[in-house]
Parts: structure tokens; C-alpha cells; sequence
């Protein structure tokens, strides 16, 4: 659900001489994404399942059918999809992830390292950190130069990325040390924590239970340690915590230690050089729920009333704001940008070259200066010449928004009126049994389009529940897999024959694939007993998936463990003059 952020990440590195835009759209194949030009023109037509924005090398990256890749601005593979994962580029180089581990390709896709890692870093200063796992079964980190070459081993315990030709390195249980890009060791520093440099200071911690102040490159103590958190120093500015225990009281100091404002805030962010945001929350009784943004300067002024539940860094003068019903830019004094536009929403807005790209309420789209759409996501799905899906959107509390499916098109209108209480059921259901005081959760939902074959749909419904505070969030998972003549949704038991003892066929395969296929040595010892009568699944043309929640028979990391069965295989008990197979096994 992190995707949106990860994308505003990424638009901060295109190429303003590459006029070609990420631009996703739902298909009867789920989602797919392409390239618009700054017109709104589709130029590189939508196969991705996903696609980041080219980057100033000229290359981007694209998704397929769960692989890596990357094109040129003619949509032809520098790369064709075959890494598990690929990094932006940085000073040139690219981390890549296949089934080995981690790697580094150049510009060209070769790559250059000559093993794979456990972990790579990205570049910064021509060095980009890696770890090796030693004997005794703990990791070690070193420095890797552009060529690949292990250019300072791994032999520290903990190891920074490389900023102004120096990095901080942790050398023992309590011992640090500032080093050049040769490894050479500048300065040792004897205490529990060193953080990164910024500004020529160090955060630090005498004690593993002590708290935070600062050191100078020597080692002597700046800003005596007093606060329970400390961030590096940027801008000439620190944001640090004073509040005890797991109260938060954040503070802005100079690096002189002087507070800048009087008052704690319940977040700060450095905007700019001369720009902060400070946040309140907005429950003073649930303060993790998150905060409402005020403009200040760095002087401490404070420029505009606590509105805005997002604000971003500045570029350029402006910085994109929302207040959770609308999204816009605002200038350095606080108040909206003439003549950009004002989406309704609650998102995010960036300058792409001569348009602008908003991401407002899990959704993309594209204006021009004067605020006109020059391209937007779909919110009609068309099946075939008859039928169609809507998407239609709910938002509840401040974060909870949830899209949902209404079928259009089929020829009974009180049939079609059945279906679309059903599929808005189907989706809303969770949300709606969240505890009556539930604002100390947030809850998303969507839904793709994964198969079709008149007269069969097969709609995938997902949600995550997310409490504040919390690690992470829990994701949830239904197929509803419809008819579009009568209505019916249908389940597992519809494809087989009566009395074909359905559930211990599967459970066998299952078992089978659990015990022989590598892909599934995830799946906890002696967890998976059999399947239930009523197993979430779902098909395709050609198979049937079997698929369970997370924590139920893995870790949560594996998120939704699905079989594949082919129907080739299970043909047996399969009810061929069934309705259900028949949905999407007609003549002609």
C-alpha cells in the first residue's frame, strides 16, 4: 500500500529532457501501466504491471509478470525482466536482486561485481556499502567501488553510506570511527552510538541506555547529551526528541543546541534551508494517529494555521500541500500557488517538466499549468461490448479510503442491482466491522480485474487494516468470481462433480507441492493439515489457486501463499457439465 509514496520518490529522479510519464490503467488484466507524453498520449502502451519514471540516464524501470527490467524511451529492454528487484540508479551503477542475491549492473545492464551479496547499498561517493555473511553466522559490512571491487573489506559491524568523502562505521560493541573512502580511520569515537554526520556533527550516545547529544568530528561534545532521539544535522538544524519514556516532544535546535521554538511539536520536518513543517495531532489523546502541518521558518515563525496534513519539501519555491480534502501547491509564505491546479482530495502534487502529476486518493493523473486534466486513470472497466465495471470510491475516517465494483450492464436491472449490493458488501464488509471507536485504525481498499470469458468475471477484492503504531498492518484477500447472466457468485465446491471428495484431492496436491517444490519451504512445519470445504480460490483459463491468509500456514512475509493446480490435472472430479465450468468454457 506503500506503492504511492515509493512513487513520489522515484518522480524526484526524472529526466526533465524525457518527456515520457508512468501512467497505469485498469484492464480486464489487471492493472497496467504505459507512458504518456506531456500531451496525455499514450506512447509506450500499457503491458507493465507496473513502471517507474526514466531517469536522468535515460532508462527506466518496469515490472513483468513479477520480474524487473529496464527500457529506453523507445519501450525497447536494455534489460529484459528478469531480476526479483531493481534499485534506481545512483552515480551511474544499479542494484539488482536475482535468485543469487544482490548485484550491480552499470548503464549498459552489465554486471559488475563478480559474486553475488547478501546486500548492497546504493552509491554515494563512489562507494556503495555491502554486507557478507561470515562463519559464525552474523554479517559484516564493507565498501564496494564503482567497478564492483571490494574496495575496503567487510570487517565492520555497522557501516553508513559515504556523504561529503566520509562515513561513519561501527568497529566493536562500543567503538565507532569516521573513515575516508580509503578506510583509512580519521577518528575512533569510544561509545554506544555514533550516527551520520551532517553540518560537522555527529548524534551520539555514551550509553546503550543513555541519551542523545552531539560530537564534533575530534569527538568533543558540542551538545551534551540530553534528548531521547536525535536526527543528523541538515540545513544547520537537528530535529530532536525531549520527551521521556514514549511521550513525543519534538524540538528543532540549532547547532548550538538553542531551541528554536518554544513549544514541542508532535512531528517536525526540515523543508528546506530556511522552511519547516511542525505538526500537532490530531487527537491530542491518540498522538501516533498522526499530525495537522503548520509553515514555519527556521527562525521560528510560524506562517500559517495548523491545516495541512501533509506538506512536501520545496523545489523550485513550492511545495506540494494538502489539507485531506484538497491537494495543491503552496509558496515559501504559506499561502496556495496561483495558477496551478487545486485537486479535490487528499494526495500529492509534483512539477514533471511543462505538466504536473497528482497522486490524490491512491490515484494518478496528469494537468497542465491551467489545471486542466490532461490525462486520468479509468474509472470504467470495459468487459465487452456489453458489460462494464465502475469503480466507485467510500472514504470514511481521515486515512480509509476504499474503492469498489459495480457491475453495468447486466440485462436484468434488478439482477444487476443484487450484484452490486453484494460486490459493495464483499468490500466494504471489514471496514464496516471495524470497532465502533476504531480511529486508531486506518483501512484501504481496491480491487483489479483478473479474468474474464463471457459470461464469468473474476474480481479481486483487497484491503489493509492498519493500526497506528503498529509494525504492520494486516492485508485480506477475496475473489468473488460471478456470473454476469444470473447472478451467482460462485464457490469452491460449484466446479466439482457431487461426492468428489474434492477436499482431499486438493489437500493431496497441496501437500505434494509443499513437500517437493522449493517455492514453498517457507510454509511452517506440520501447518497445513487439508483445505476447507469452502478454501478461498480463484481460476484462470487454464487453473485453479488455492490461496490462504497470512499467518495461517506461513509468515507474514509470504503474504498470501497460493497453489496452482492445473485443471489438467484434476480433471476427473471436475464438474464439466457443471454451470460453473461451463461459465467460461462456451462454444464460439
Amino acid at each position: 500500500m506503500d506503492i504511492w509514496l515509493n512513487d513520489f520518490l522515484f518522480n524526484q529522479m526524472t529526466d526533465p529532457h524525457i518527456n515520457l510519464y508512468p501512467a497505469p490503467s485498469k484492464t480486464v488484466q489487471g492493472v497496467k501501466w504505459g507512458y504518456i507524453n506531456e500531451k496525455g498520449k499514450m506512447k509506450i502502451k500499457q503491458i507493465y504491471d507496473h513502471a517507474m519514471d526514466f531517469q536522468e540516464n535515460g532508462l527506466a524501470i518496469v515490472e513483468v509478470n513479477g520480474k524487473f527490467g529496464l527500457i529506453k524511451p523507445d519501450g525497447t529492454y536494455l534489460v529484459q525482466p528478469r531480476y526479483e528487484s531493481i534499485y534506481p540508479f545512483s552515480e551511474g551503477r544499479a542494484v539488482v536482486i536475482d535468485d543469487e542475491g544482490f548485484k550491480v549492473i552499470d548503464e549498459k545492464g552489465k554486471i559488475v561485481t563478480i559474486k553475488p551479496y547478501t546486500f548492497i547499498g546504493s552509491y554515494s561517493n563512489d562507494r556503495a556499502v555491502f554486507s557478507q555473511l561470515t562463519g559464525e553466522g552474523s554479517y559484516l559490512y564493507g565498501y564496494l567501488d564503482r567497478q564492483g571491487k571490494e574496495i575496503i573489506p567487510a570487517k565492520y559491524i555497522l557501516a553508513n553510506d559515504f556523504y561529503d568523502e566520509k562515513a561513519v562505521v561501527k568497529t566493536a560493541p562500543q567503538e565507532f570511527a569516521l573513515i575516508n573512502k580509503n578506510g583509512e580511520t580519521l577518528y575512533k569515537y569510544q561509545y554506544s552510538y555514533v550516527g551520520n554526520h551532517g553540518n560537522g556533527l555527529l548524534p551520539f550516545k555514551e550509553k546503550e541506555d543513555g541519551k542523545f547529544g552531539y560530537i564534533d568530528f575530534k569527538g568533543n561534545v558540542v551538545i551534551p547529551p540530553q534528548f531521547t532521539m536525535a536526527q543528523p544535522f541538515e540545513f544547520g538544524f537537528a530535529v530532536v526528541n525531549v520527551g521521556e519514556g514514549f511521550k513525543i516532544q519534538y524540538k528543532l535546535i540549532d547547532t548550538k543546541g538553542n531551541f528554536i521554538f518554544p513549544e514541542s511539536y508532535n512531528d517536525i520536518r526540515l523543508l528546506s534551508k530556511n522552511r519547516a513543517a511542525i505538526g500537532i495531532p490530531r487527537d491530542k489523546d491518540w498522538p501516533y494517529l498522526g499530525s495537522k502541518y503548520a509553515l514555519a521558518t527556521v527562525d521560528g515563525k510560524i506562517l500559517t494555521d495548523f491545516k495541512f496534513s501533509s506538506i512536501l519539501d520545496f523545489k523550485g519555491g513550492l511545495a506540494s500541500a494538502s489539507t485531506g480534502e484538497e491537494t495543491f501547491f503552496i509558496t515559501k509564505n504559506g499561502t496556495r500557488a496561483s495558477n496551478f491546479p487545486i485537486v479535490q482530495g487528499d494526495g500529492t502534487l509534483s512539477l514533471e517538466g511543462s505538466i504536473i502529476r497528482a497522486n490524490v486518493d491512491q490515484r494518478m493523473a496528469y494537468y497542465n499549468r491551467s489545471g486542466q486534466i490532461i490525462w486520468q486513470q479509468n474509472k470504467v472497466i470495459s468487459l465487452n461490448h456489453q458489460y462494464k465495471v465502475i469503480e466507485e470510491k467510500f472514504k470514511g475516517n481521515h486515512d480509509d479510503i476504499i474503492y469498489y465494483p459495480q457491475m453495468n450492464g447486466i440485462k436484468d436491472p434488478l439482477l444487476e442491482q443484487r450484484v452490486n449490493e453484494e460486490l459493495k458488501k464483499l468490500t466494504l464488509g471489514i471496514y464496516e466491522n471495524l470497532p465502533a471507536d476504531g480511529k486508531n485504525i486506518s483501512y484501504t481498499g481496491d480491487f483489479s480485474i483478473e479474468f474474464f470469458k463471457k459470461p464469468l468475471v473474476v474480481i479481486k477484492i483487497e484491503g489493509y487494516e492498519y493500526p497506528y503504531g503498529a509494525a504492520h498492518g494486516m492485508p485480506s484477500r477475496i475473489f468473488a468470481l460471478i456470473n454476469l447472466e444470473n447472478g451467482r457468485f460462485y464457490k469452491l465446491e460449484d466446479l466439482f462433480k457431487p461426492n468428489s471428495a474434492y477436499v482431499k484431492v486438493l489437500s493431496d496436491i497441496i501437500q505434494n507441492q509443499i513437500e517437493h517444490d522449493e517455492q514453498y519451504s517457507y510454509v511452517f512445519p506440520d501447518a497445513f493439515k487439508e483445505i476447507q470445504p469452502d478454501q478461498p480460490f480463484f481460476i484462470d483459463g487454464n487453473n485453479l489457486y488455492l490461496y490462504f491468509a497470512p499467518y495461517e500456514i506461513a509468515p507474514y512475509a509470504a503474504g498470501f501463499p497460493t497453489f496452482k493446480i492445473p485443471f489438467a490435472d484434476i480433471m476427473d472430479i471436475i464438474d464439466t457439465d457443471g454451470e460453473f465450468w461451463k461459465s467460461f468454457h462456451r462454444q464460439g
